[in-house]
C-alpha cells in the first residue's frame, strides 16, 4: 500500500498529547528541541516530511524569536490550522513557563546563601559546554558547503570584533544568498526536490488539496490586527497608565522590542539581553544573566524564557509599592506574553506564504545563509561567554571600529575552567547527556564550597 494511502488526519487527542509531551521533555536547548520534534514528528509518527520539516525550520530560522516554539507552532498550524498552532506553541512553553517561574522565585529568595551560591558556581561553566555543543549540532546541519562556512565565520568576526547589529548580519546574509542563489548556485546545497505523491500525513492530506494554507491578503490583514493587537494592546494600556519610567512599561515595551530584533533564538539573543538589562536598566548583575541561562537550561522548553527570569527580577526589585513577590510574578507573566505572542504573528501571518514557496531556489538560498550566519552568532556567544566564566575580569578594548575583549590573566578562575573543561570532555567526548552533566557540575561546586570551607 502507498504511504499516502494509510496516512489518516491526526486527532485533536493525539496531537494535545503529543506537544505536551514535546513540551515537557524538551530539553537541550532550541537544538535538543529540534531534534526531538524531528525524532518525534517525522520519524515515528510521520506527521511531516523530512523536506517540509527542513522548510518550515528554515523559515524559523529566519524570525526573530525562538525557532523551536515557532517550528511547533508551524507543525500545528499545519495539522489543525490556527487552534491547533496555538495549542501546539502554548504547550511548548507552558511547562518550561511554570517551571521557570517556581525557581525565579527561588533564586530571588535564596540565591545569596552560600550553598546556591556554590551550586551556580558549578552550574555557570556547564552552561558554556551546552552552548559549545549547540554551536557543533547547528553547524552541522548549516554549514554544508564552503561558502555557506565562510558565511559563518564572516558574521562571527563581524559580531564579535565589529559590534555589527545582528539584523543588519542577517540583512546581509540574505541578500548574500539570494545572490548566491540565482548567480552561483553551486555555492549552495541543493535544493531538496519535493516529496513524491504520498509520504507523510501533512504532505499526503495538504498538497494540492488543503485551503487553509493558502495565502490570502484578507486573511493577512486579519492575522496582523488580532494577533498585533493581543501583542501590543497590554503593552500600550501600561504606556498610557503607569508612564514609561514603570518598571512593567519598560518590561513591556524592551522585551517587545526583543521580540522584534533578536534574530537567531536564545542563543544569539542573550548577549543583547545581557548588555541591556545589565547595563542600560540596572535590572541584573553582570553574573545573574548565566545564572538565569543555568535555570532555562535545566528546565524543558525554550531557552528564550531567561527572558521570564529577568523580567522577574526586574519587577521582584522595583516593585514601586507592590509586594515584591506579586510584582515579580507579574514581571515575569507579562515578559512571556511580550515574547511569545509574536511568535504566533509571524508564524500565522507568513507561513502561508512559505508554504506556496516550497522548492523554491531563491528562498532557499536565503534561508540557508541565514542559518549559516546563526552559527557564527552562536559561536559569538560561546567566546563571550567563555571569556566571563573563566576570567574575572574582561575588559573591552576599542581600536576605531574594532574591539576587543581582552581578559586579565590574574583574575582566571581555576575552578570554573576546571568544571567547563570536564563539562566539555563529558558532552562532546563521553556523549553524557546535558541534564547529568550540569547536576554533576552543580555538585562539584557544591562540594568544593563545603571542602574549602572545612
Amino acid at each position: 500500500m502507498a504511504r499516502h494511502e494509510a496516512a489518516r488526519p491526526v486527532s485533536w487527542r493525539e496531537a494535545l498529547g503529543v506537544w505536551a509531551a514535546i513540551g515537557c521533555l524538551g530539553f537541550g536547548g532550541p537544538a535538543g528541541q529540534i531534534a526531538l520534534m524531528h525524532r518525534m514528528l517525522v520519524d515515528e509518527r510521520r506527521w511531516i516530511s523530512e523536506e517540509r520539516f527542513l522548510h518550515a525550520l528554515n523559515y524559523c530560522m529566519l524570525l526573530p524569536g525562538p525557532e523551536a516554539q515557532q517550528l511547533a507552532v508551524y507543525v500545528g498550524w499545519l495539522l489543525h490550522r490556527t487552534p491547533g498552532g496555538i495549542a501546539a506553541g502554548t504547550l511548548f512553553v507552558l511547562p518550561g513557563a511554570l517551571v521557570v517561574l517556581a525557581l525565579s522565585i527561588a533564586y530571588a529568595a535564596y540565591h545569596t546563601l552560600p550553598l546556591v551560591a556554590a551550586l551556580f558556581a558549578g552550574l555557570k561553566p556547564a552552561v558554556l559546554a551546552v552552548v559549545v555543543e549547540a554551536v557543533l549540532r547547528i553547524g552541522r546541519r548549516a554549514l554544508r558547503t564552503r561558502f555557506l562556512s565562510l558565511l559563518a565565520g564572516a558574521a562571527f568576526v563581524a559580531i564579535f570584533f565589529f559590534q555589527v547589529p545582528f539584523p543588519v548580519i542577517v540583512a546581509a546574509a540574505a541578500a548574500l544568498g539570494l545572490a548566491a542563489a540565482r548567480w552561483q548556485p553551486a555555492l549552495l546545497p541543493p535544493v531538496p526536490a519535493a516529496p513524491a505523491a504520498g509520504g507523510a500525513v501533512v504532505d499526503a492530506l495538504l498538497d494540492g488539496a488543503a485551503p487553509h494554507p493558502a495565502p490570502s491578503r484578507r486573511r493577512a490583514l486579519r492575522v496582523v490586527a488580532v494577533w498585533g493587537g493581543l501583542w501590543l494592546a497590554p503593552v500600550g494600556v501600561l504606556v498610557a497608565t503607569l508612564g514609561t519610567e514603570s518598571v512593567f512599561a519598560q518590561i513591556a515595551l524592551f522585551f517587545s522590542q526583543a521580540a522584534v530584533v533578536t534574530f537567531g533564538g536564545a542563543y544569539a539573543v542573550l548577549a543583547y539581553l545581557a548588555q541591556e538589562a545589565v547595563a542600560t536598566y540596572g535590572w541584573l548583575a553582570p553574573g545573574e544573566m548565566l545564572d538565569g541561562l543555568g535555570l532555562a537550561e535545566t528546565t524543558p522548553g525554550p531557552l528564550i524564557l531567561v527572558t521570564q527570569f529577568v523580567g522577574f527580577l526586574a519587577a521582584y526589585r522595583h516593585a514601586s509599592g507592590l509586594d515584591p513577590l506579586a510584582a515579580g510574578v507579574l514581571g515575569a507573566l507579562l515578559t512571556s506574553w511580550v515574547t511569545f505572542v509574536p511568535s504566533f504573528l509571524w508564524i500565522f501571518l507568513g507561513a502561508p506564504y512559505i508554504e506556496a514557496l516550497r522548492g523554491n531556489r531563491a528562498l532557499a538560498g536565503a534561508l540557508g545563509a541565514i542559518t549559516a550566519a546563526v552559527v557564527g552568532v552562536v559561536g559569538n556567544l560561546a567566546v563571550w561567554f567563555a571569556l566571563h566564566v573563566v576570567f574575572g575580569t574582561v575588559t573591552p578594548r576599542a581600536f576605531g571600529p574594532l574591539v576587543l575583549h581582552v581578559p586579565a590573566p590574574e583574575s582566571v578562575d581555576g575552578l570554573s575552567l576546571g568544571i567547563a573543561a570536564a563539562a566539555l570532555v563529558a558532552m562532546l567526548g563521553l556523549r553524557v547527556g546535558m541534564l547529568p552533566t550540569l547536576g554533576a557540575s552543580a555538585a562539584a561546586g557544591a562540594l568544593f564550597h563545603v571542602a574549602w570551607r572545612a
